[in-house]
């Protein structure tokens, strides 16, 4: 263990650049980063590891921090069996990519975080598994504690039995990569056919979204269909249907809970198949996207819906998630004071009493607070339940009057929810989601005449440059408050991408310059 900081005992994660890590450094955990120090260690001592991974704004991340690694007995567990190991999967995306489709290989279900896996000491093999364990058995879950005693035992006595079933997973994750052919096969437009009838198939033609709850964003699947529509446009039939999922599914999404209709910003996902109630946690890489589907959409097809939602979106991500320097920081804790969406929920009678009478009547009408509660019984979680013109009829005025009356009540709402505890910010600046941010500011500059997007789009990307690049190769985080990370695949090829949409808004060589090199390094 670290020596201590005051009267508070820190863990080797003290010291790590990743502020995910550092939530944890105050466990009573023998945490280690993974690294090479942890890893023989789990040899030295023939002690098999846990593999925890998780991230900043991860709410069930938090509850069984709380539960279990803050619990000085389930710690004690730990220390004793295990080498336990701490990962933010943001940080280090190809070991979450590879424990997770472990967990779907040996669950048979599909993972997410936190994620809890046990490995051999000697290979780091995976031989079992799970997300979030309660302290004690409930939902069909066993007790954190009492598993991590099963676990060792069998490790103890079934090893090879054990090594058998991790040597079977290896060779399942190579069969997911397999060697290319000698011969490449002729590129045709059939995986992009295939891709469309599949998101048909999936799709939610009363609220939008493709499957069920739980329901995620998939911006890259509507900006798909977006340009498999304008791909027919010229054709004999139009594909009219790719042009209506899309726009459903946008709708759908601004008008529901998954976005805050008081600032903008876009929650991860939502819980149910309405957008009604979201997983509050509030990622840069979703709003990044999202901008750019919303920007391409209005462009497309003139909706002044979309053109407001993209720009909304443009300044929350700037207010909310804008470094000093131009950079943009990872996400928006779910929590606040413990607890889940605390920051963004109302009880009715607190919205009557903070609004004029008849800003309430429009407000209340217009965001469901003149209905039956939606989150735990008694408290609202604002979206979009009623149009302006239904509202405008109802109380026989205009539509402008109840606009500006919608104005103004959102904005003393906005006033008084400062003035509440506010989630937790995660300061990480990543190459790749600081990427997809520059081009999506890049694309709305240029859909939305917006130039002030392409100026923060270039700030940005200035700031990357300078901190993020090293004698040509990138970093994958900032480096400044701890051991730089190397950079993957996807921060170079993000980037690359980002770097030319800029320069369809304003041409700079030495940013041409900058894209050839990345294109080299890769």
């Amino acid at each position: 263990m670290e020596p201590t900081r005051g009267a508070e005992t820190l863990n080797r994660l003290a010291a790590q650049s990743s502020p995910y890590l550092r939530q944890h450094a105050a466990n009573p955990v023998d945490w280690y980063p993974w690294g090479s120090e942890a890893l023989e260690r789990a040899r030295t001592l023939q002690r098999p590891i846990l593999l925890s991974i998780g991230y900043a704004a991860c709410h069930w991340c938090h509850v069984m921090a709380h539960e279990s690694f803050e619990d000085p007995a389930t710690a004690a567990v730990m220390n004793e069996l295990f080498v336990s190991i701490k990962v933010d999967r943001e940080e280090r995306p190809d070991l979450d990519r590879i424990y997770q489709l472990a967990h779907q290989m040996l669950t048979r279900r599909g993972g997410g975080w936190p994620l809890t896996m046990f490995l051999t000491h000697d290979d780091q093999r995976p031989f079992f598994g799970g997300t979030y364990f309660p302290p004690e058995p409930r939902h069909g879950l066993p007790g954190f504690a009492a598993l991590l005693r099963e676990v060792a035992a069998y490790y103890r006595t079934h090893g090879d039995e054990l090594r058998e079933n991790g040597a079977a997973i290896v060779a399942a994750l190579g069969d997911l990569n397999p060697p290319a052919p000698a011969i490449p096969p002729p590129l045709t437009a059939e995986p992009l056919r295939q891709c469309r009838a599949a998101l048909e198939h999936s799709f939610d033609a009363r609220f939008g979204g493709f499957g069920a709850a739980p329901k995620f964003p998939a911006p890259g699947s509507l900006l798909r269909l977006l340009h498999d529509w304008r791909a027919s446009a010229t054709a004999a039939v139009p594909d009219l249907q790719a042009l209506y999922m899309t726009t459903l599914t946008l709708k759908r999404m601004a008008e529901g809970g998954l976005m805050d209709q008081l600032a903008g910003g876009f929650c991860r996902y939502s819980v149910d198949a309405q957008w009604d109630i979201p997983h509050f946690e509030k990622m840069l890489y979703d709003n990044a996207l999202l901008l750019g589907t919303y920007a391409e959409a209005a462009q497309a097809t003139g909706e002044p819906q979309f053109a407001a939602v993209a720009a909304r979106t443009a300044s929350w991500m700037l207010a909310e998630l804008g470094g000093p320097a131009g950079a943009l920081y990872s996400s928006i804790d779910a929590d606040s004071e413990g607890h889940e969406g605390r920051f963004y929920i109302w009880e009715q009678e607190a919205v009557r009493k903070a609004l004029p009478a008849e800003q309430y009547a429009a407000f209340a009408a217009r965001y469901g607070l003149d209905r039956s509660p939606n989150f735990e019984q008694r408290w609202y979680h604002l979206r979009v339940t009623a149009s302006i013109e239904a509202i405008a009829e109802a109380e026989h005025l205009d539509a402008a009057t109840i606009e500006q009356r919608l104005r103004e009540a959102s904005a003393a709402l906005l006033r008084q929810r400062s003035m509440r505890v506010r989630p937790a910010r995660d300061e990480k600046v990543l190459t790749s989601w600081n990427a997809l941010a520059i081009g999506a500011l890049a694309v709305a500059a240029r859909s939305l005449r917006r130039p002030e997007l392409a100026v923060a789009a270039g700030a940005a990307l200035d700031n990357l440059r300078a901190r993020h690049w090293r004698d040509g190769r990138l970093l994958a985080t900032d480096a400044t408050s701890g051991p730089p990370l190397k950079a993957y695949l996807d921060d170079y090829v993000f980037l690359i991408e980002a770097v030319l949409e800029l320069l369809t808004v304003r041409f700079r060589a030495a940013e041409l310059r900058f894209a050839t090199e990345l294109a080299d390094a890769v």
